[in-house]
């Protein structure tokens, strides 16, 4: 059995302290779930199998399994059940990935998937103390982002910040301050032109007053880029320009079997065709979407040959520079429509956003074959190959 995308929708994603910093991120994740489900009207929200949603902070307003809270927000049947998944940065799109197979095993006929991350609203924790009343002071930690109470038997290189880890990616393979400015003007200036041309209008639905991704700079330039002072090492080549924003957001997909379509009452747009997941040492996670890129399509029974969109996340220029480098793929297919320097990256809400935008490329461009990756902070990477099943592509089928 197969499974099938049938429907994507996103918020826009708001910078961090942005539009979005006063809505919690179980409503941002109940708005997208009822956006999904509006677009299916003749599909009974009790026939949903499953939510699956990924989250990659879960200590704030999401805590409680963001998942069920999110369904049961969204007005979903109580008998619904929903579940939360923590893969960081890889979490909606390991949703996804869950989501297909249950279909496949035959488990569920239909699975709303996504994830959520408002990276603003992550809260400061405190370590217990061992004991009570402690004479000392003990400092907050922020949740936002990267490591936290470290456990001290990690290996100090294992634990490098997520900008060191990719200053170390840059040494290896050699790709300057200049060529990672140039990728993250491109960047810029794709998503600006996508929102500018209607790409996103069907893809992306309002939330509250905002209704655009808010860290798009259509004025950057190679000099303002080039102007950034680095963000981790004084002689450093990773700046705020040229790596993924923190941000705020929420994405949803609506998976199916093949004989779902008439119960959702709408046709498939595209077939889960392959999955892979990679993993190596932890400071070098930004490398690891190359092998698990290359263990989907193995596993979809195709090759980089035949593939005509990518949509790789843009946790850092570097990263996203160094994967496309050992792809061997046409630099001028990835990320086409402007990536997460430009977009956002909201953690658990962004594996959700390649994937769709992936499935309405492939459409737009009339290619069968797609790959959606993301790295993952621990060392680890996702991919999703998509088979297009658009009536624009005679090749594809189910």
């Amino acid at each position: 059995m197969s499974s099938f995308l049938y429907s994507a929708v996103r918020t826009p994603f708001g910078r961090f302290n942005g539009s979005l910093s006063g809505v919690r991120p179980d409503d941002l994740a109940a708005g997208v779930i009822t956006a999904l489900l509006d677009r299916a009207p003749r599909l009974d929200p009790g026939a949903i199998g499953e939510v699956v949603w990924g989250n990659a902070n879960g200590a704030g307003e999401e805590n409680r399994n963001v998942g069920r809270m999110a369904a049961l927000l969204a007005g979903l049947p109580t008998g619904v059940p929903g579940t939360t998944v923590n893969r960081l940065c890889g979490s909606s799109l390991d949703a996804a990935m869950i989501g297909s197979r249950t279909i496949e095993t035959g488990d569920a006929d239909v699975v709303v998937a996504g994830g959520v991350e408002s990276m603003t609203r992550a809260p400061w924790v405190l370590p217990k103390p061992a004991k009570g009343f402690p004479p000392g002071d003990l400092a907050a930690v922020s949740t936002t982002l990267g490591w936290r109470l470290v456990n001290p038997r990690m290996p100090k290189e294992w634990t490098v910040s997520l900008g060191e880890a990719n200053e170390l990616l840059q040494e290896r393979y050699g790709i300057g301050r200049e060529r990672q400015d140039a990728f993250a003007l491109r960047s810029h200036r794709l998503a600006a032109a996508a929102w500018d041309d209607g790409f996103y209008d069907d893809l992306v639905v309002p939330a509250g007053e905002l209704k655009r991704d808010e860290g798009i700079r259509a004025d950057s330039s190679l000099e303002k880029l080039s102007g950034l002072k680095p963000s981790f090492r004084p002689d450093g080549t990773i700046t705020a320009g040229n790596a993924s924003p923190l941000s705020d957001g929420a994405s949803a997909l609506l998976l199916g079997s093949a004989a779902a379509a008439e119960r959702i009452g709408l046709d498939p747009i595209a077939r889960i065709a392959g999955r892979g997941a990679f993993a190596l040492d932890p400071q070098d996670f930004g490398y690891a979407p190359v092998e698990a890129a290359n263990r989907a399509l193995a596993r979809a029974g195709t090759g980089w040959h035949e593939v005509g969109a990518v949509e790789l996340n843009e946790a850092f220029a570097v990263q996203s520079l160094a994967c496309v480098d050992a792809w061997g793929v046409d630099p001028e297919i990835v990320n086409t429509r402007g990536g997460a320097i430009a977009i956002g990256h909201p953690l658990g809400a962004s594996g959700a956003r390649v994937l769709g935008t992936l499935a309405k490329v492939l459409r737009e461009r009339g290619e069968r074959w797609g790959v959606a990756a993301i790295c993952i902070g621990v060392g680890q990477g996702l991919a999703v190959v998509l088979e297009n099943t658009s009536s624009e592509n005679g090749e594809a089928g189910a």
